[in-house]
C-alpha cells in the first residue's frame, strides 16, 4: 500500500507529507487495518542495557517528537520507538521549509530545530498511550536560547520528567540544528555534563526504585581523534549505551545535488558507510559493558545486518522508512535474524 501512496506524499512539501503520513498511521491503527502496511515479525527477543526488546529493530528519534503516536508506530513491528527530541519549554524550530527529500540519493535535509511541544506535552501523550508491545525511549535536548554553560539544567529537568515514563533515556548533544550544541561533544565539556547527569540518573533510580538506562547520541562528523576522546569519557563514567550515529553536515556524499546547498542534517543511505564507521571506532575503543545502537543510512535489511557486524546491538531507522515504508521494519528484523541463525547451521554471517 505505501508503494502506491508513495508518488501522492511526494507530490507534496515533504513537511506537510510527514503529518499526513502519520495521520493516515493513526487512522490505520484505529481501524485495525495496520496488518495491510506491513507484515509483522516473529519475535526476535534481544537483551540489551538489562532490557528485553521484542526485537532489535527500533525507530530512531526526529519522527515523533511529541509522542502523538505512539501506539500506531508500535503496530508496525518495531522493537523500540524513540521519540523526542523533547525540550524543557515548547519551541518552534527553524523556518520553514526546514525539511527536503532527495529522492535519487534516498536521503533527507532536515534543518527542524527541535520544533516541539515541551516536556510536559510529551508527558502526557505517553501516559494517554495503551499497553505498548516493545520498548519506549525517550530522547531529551536542550531549548535553542539555553546557553552551553547551562545546558545541563535543561537536560535534569527533562530527565526528571520523562524518568517514571521511559525505557530507556537517549541524551541528544548531536543535531546540528540547535547552533552550538555539537560543541558539548568536546571532551572536556561532555564529561562535565554526563557526569552530572550520571548523578541525577542515580538519584532518581534510588527516588523511584528503578534504574532507567541513560544513552548518549554522537555525531558522524567528528574526528577520529574525537570518537577516541568521548569513548574514553563515556566508558570512565560508565554510560548505559551509545547512539551512533545523528545527521551528518558533510555534503560530499551527495555533491552535485540541487539540493547540496540546504543546510541541516543529512540522513538517508548517504550516511551508512560514515556513520558505520563512527559506530565500528567506538565498539573497538569503547568498554564491551557499553552497548552500541547502529542508526545512519538503514534502506535494506543488509545495511541493519552491516550495522551488527560492526558492533551494534540493536538497529534504528528513519530515512530509509520514507523511501521504503513500513515493510522496511520487517525486512530488517529478517535479515537479523538470518545472520544470528546462520552460524548454528554453518553457514557464514552476512557482512
Amino acid at each position: 500500500m505505501y508503494s502506491l501512496a508513495r508518488p501522492l506524499l511526494f507530490s507534496l512539501d515533504a513537511e506537510r507529507a510527514h503529518g499526513l503520513t502519520l495521520s493516515a498511521l493513526d487512522m490505520a491503527y484505529r481501524t485495525g487495518t495496520t496488518p495491510l502496511l506491513a507484515a509483522r515479525s516473529a519475535p526476535l527477543p534481544t537483551n540489551v542495557f538489562g532490557l528485553r526488546f521484542p526485537n532489535p529493530v527500533g525507530l530512531a528519534a526526529g519522527l515523533d517528537k511529541n509522542g502523538d503516536h505512539i501506539d500506531a508506530l508500535f503496530a508496525l513491528g518495531f522493537g523500540f520507538v524513540e521519540i523526542g527530541t523533547i525540550t524543557p519549554r515548547p519551541q518552534e524550530g527553524n523556518p520553514k521549509p526546514r525539511l527536503f527529500r532527495l529522492p535519487e540519493q534516498q536521503a533527507i535535509i532536515n534543518r527542524m530545530g527541535f520544533n516541539n511541544a515541551g516536556v510536559d506535552a510529551l508527558v502526557r501523550n505517553v501516559e494517554r498511550s495503551r499497553r505498548r508491545t516493545g520498548l519506549l525511549g525517550i530522547n531529551i535536548g536542550k531549548n535553542k536560547d539555553t546557553p552551553n554553560e547551562n545546558a545541563f539544567d535543561d537536560y535534569q529537568h527533562c530527565l526528571q520528567k520523562v524518568y517514571p515514563l521511559a525505557d530507556y533515556i537517549t541524551v541528544n548533544i548531536s543535531s546540528p540544528n540547535t547552533a552550538g550544541l555539537r560543541e558539548l561533544q568536546e571532551e572536556t565539556a561532555l564529561r562535565q555534563l554526563v557526569s552530572q547527569l550520571r548523578e541525577s540518573q542515580e538519584a532518581l533510580a534510588a527516588q523511584h526504585g528503578r534504574r532507567v538506562p541513560m544513552l548518549v547520541k554522537v555525531a558522524p562528523d567528528l574526528s577520529d581523534r574525537d570518537i577516541d576522546a568521548a569513548a574514553r569519557v563515556l566508558g570512565e563514567l560508565n554510560v548505559d549505551g551509545v547512539i551512533a550515529t545523528n545527521t551528518t553536515v558533510d555534503r560530499s556524499l551527495i555533491a552535485g545535488s540541487p539540493l547540496a546547498s540546504e543546510a541541516g542534517g543529512l540522513s538517508g543511505a548517504p550516511l551508512l558507510s560514515q556513520s558505520t564507521l563512527v559506530l565500528r571506532r567506538l565498539r573497538a575503543r569503547l568498554p564491551e559493558s557499553v552497548p552500541l545502537i547502529g542508526v545512519g543510512g538503514i534502506v535494506s535489511g543488509a545495511d541493519a545486518v552491516a550495522k551488527m557486524a560492526a558492533g551494534a546491538a540493536l538497529v534504528q531507522c528513519y530515512s530509509g522508512l520514507i523511501f521504503r515504508g513500513p515493510s522496511l521494519v520487517h525486512e530488517c528484523v529478517e535479515a537479523i535474524r538470518r545472520r544470528r541463525e546462520a552460524p548454528s547451521r554453518g553457514a557464514v554471517a552476512p557482512l
